[in-house]
């Protein structure tokens, strides 16, 4: 077959944009089989039940199973590395978690750097944690802990879910920010540290907030303070620590990420239909309900946020002298 100069011309005309109508198909088309969201931490927790949520809310919204997998292990390493060495095609996704920002201080030879590795997608949302105390610690309001807290140095003990976990990283924020001395113990996870907490072998726990609502109510444990900024509306009667220790504020961001190089219509994309989530109303009460805030921001503003959170949360490991691994 041969062709024409003036039809060569037009063929060499419109290849240049033939990249461009790929990727747009690309967008259009996505996706065409099962995504997976990895998740580092245990079923039934608050970064589980968000992943659910959200994995839910796209697979009703884009037409195909948006499928949550647990990968357990190194705070979320596992998980973040797999996501990391996947393919950047958008059909594997990372739920974003505290812990992504506290590893790149706490392991000294990880596998991947995490603000270069992952692409952030969307986030979320910002979830408190509450400060709670056993009620046989003759203490009910927070300016009464630092004053207990000051007048016997060393005596309170601070559970943590381990070395350079949330809470332990919560907990030496407010050490420092209020001056005072508490025994760090850790355990082997939240589960453990709530239990010895209830029991009242430890007297202070900087906890999420979904895991200690209940015993709140019922009155097993006694809130002092959350942790954010302002107040929680799960908790509107508790104070924020910040209205005493000012400046303080700790949270947990979650969000989605990818692997780098994912497409940027894709990530545009899922970055369109989880902030469509974030504003719908049904939606964002299960936040609330979860003691959350929805969190509505671009990929450009996420990626900000959580440089922000990791050189904040390292400057706090590094002056408390976290054990690192």
């Amino acid at each position: 077959m041969t062709f024409s100069r003036r039809r060569l011309l037009r063929l060499a005309a419109g290849a240049p944009f033939l990249p461009v109508i790929s990727r747009y198909a690309s967008a259009q088309s996505y996706p065409v089989r099962p995504v997976r969201i990895l998740v580092g931490l245990a079923a039934g927790g608050t970064t589980d039940i968000l992943a659910r949520l959200i994995g839910q809310w796209l697979s009703e919204r884009l037409g195909q199973q948006f499928v949550i997998e647990n990968r357990l292990g190194a705070g979320s390493g596992v998980a973040t590395q797999a996501v990391v060495n996947a393919p950047p095609d958008g059909y594997t996704l990372l739920l974003v978690n505290a812990a992504n920002v506290l590893n790149a201080e706490l392991y000294e030879r990880l596998n991947f750097n995490f603000i270069r590795d992952i692409a952030p997608v969307a986030a979320i949302s910002r979830e408190p944690s509450v400060m709670v105390v056993h009620p046989s610690l003759p203490t009910k309001t927070l300016p009464e802990f630092i004053a207990y807290a000051r007048a016997n140095p060393g005596k309170i003990n601070m559970a943590s879910a381990g070395n350079g976990s949330g809470p332990h990283a919560t907990g030496e924020l407010f050490r420092m920010m209020a001056d005072v001395d508490m025994l760090h113990v850790p355990y082997r996870g939240g589960a453990p540290a709530l239990t010895d907490l209830l029991a009242g072998q430890v007297q202070v726990y900087f906890g999420p907030a979904p895991g200690l609502i209940e015993h709140i109510r019922t009155g097993k444990l006694h809130p002092l303070a959350v942790t954010t900024a302002t107040r929680s509306r799960a908790l509107p009667e508790v104070p924020a620590i910040g209205e005493f220790v000012p400046g303080y504020e700790a949270s947990t961001v979650f969000g989605i990420g990818a692997p780098k190089s994912t497409p940027d219509d894709i990530v545009s994309k899922l970055n369109r239909e989880i902030n469509a989530a974030l504003i719908d109303a049904r939606f964002a009460a299960r936040i609330s309900d979860l003691g959350g805030t929805p969190l509505v921001l671009s990929p450009l503003e996420f990626r900000k946020l959580i440089a922000d959170e990791t050189e904040k949360w390292g400057k706090v490991m590094w002056s408390s002298n976290m054990q690192r691994r």
